[in-house]
C-alpha cells in the first residue's frame, strides 16, 4: 500500500516541487529592441518569448512587470555584451545599468550573463534553417535571448555572476 501511495503520489509532488520554481526571464539588451527568452518552470527548456520595441521607461517598465507576473518569472537574466577579451565595454556598462533599473521597475532580482556571439549564433541557426533576412531580422533578438537562456539554465542557473573570461585566440589552438 505504501507502495500504491507513493508511486500515486509521486507525479504530484514533483509536479507541486517544479511549481515551487519560479521561471526566468532572459532579456538580450539593446538600444531599440531587446529580445525575450522564458524557461519552463522546471527551468530545463529555454523557449523564445518576444522581441520588445523600447519605447520610454513607464511605458517599459509596464510592459516588463506585466510580463513577468503573466509569465511567473522569479528572476531576470541580461545579456552582457562583453569583447572577446572578457572586458566590458560601454555597451555591457549600459547593459548593467538597465538590469539595474529593470530590477527597481520590476522588484525582481536580475542576473547577468555572457552573451558573446548570441547574435550571431541566432543568424548562422536560421540561415542553415532557410529563413529569409527580413524573417531573420524579426526573430533574430529572441533567438538570441533563448540561446542566451539556454546556457544561464545549462550552467545550473547561478546566482553569482561568473567572470567572463577572455575567449581563446585562434593563435591558441594547438595540436
Amino acid at each position: 500500500m505504501v507502495a500504491k501511495q507513493t508511486a500515486k503520489n509521486g507525479p504530484a509532488r514533483v509536479k507541486e516541487a517544479i511549481d515551487i520554481m519560479g521561471r526566468i526571464l532572459a532579456l538580450d539588451f539593446g538600444l531599440r529592441r531587446v529580445g525575450g527568452a522564458i524557461s519552463d518552470p522546471g527551468r530545463v527548456i529555454a523557449s523564445p518569448l518576444e522581441v520588445y520595441e523600447r519605447r520610454n521607461d513607464d511605458l517599459d517598465a509596464k510592459h516588463y512587470r506585466e510580463l513577468a507576473r503573466e509569465h511567473e518569472v522569479e528572476r531576470i537574466v541580461v545579456g552582457l555584451p562583453v569583447h572577446t577579451s572578457g572586458r566590458e565595454g560601454q555597451l555591457a556598462g549600459l547593459a548593467r545599468k538597465w538590469g539595474r533599473w529593470l530590477a527597481s521597475a520590476t522588484g525582481l532580482p536580475v542576473a547577468y550573463a555572457d552573451e558573446r556571439y548570441t547574435s550571431v549564433e541566432a543568424d548562422n541557426l536560421m540561415i542553415q534553417s532557410g529563413l529569409k533576412r527580413q524573417k531573420r531580422k524579426d526573430l533574430r533578438d529572441k533567438l538570441a535571448a533563448q540561446i542566451l537562456l539556454q546556457g544561464y539554465l545549462d550552467a545550473g542557473c547561478p546566482e553569482v555572476d561568473a567572470p567572463c573570461e577572455p575567449l581563446a585566440d585562434s593563435e591558441d589552438h594547438g595540436p
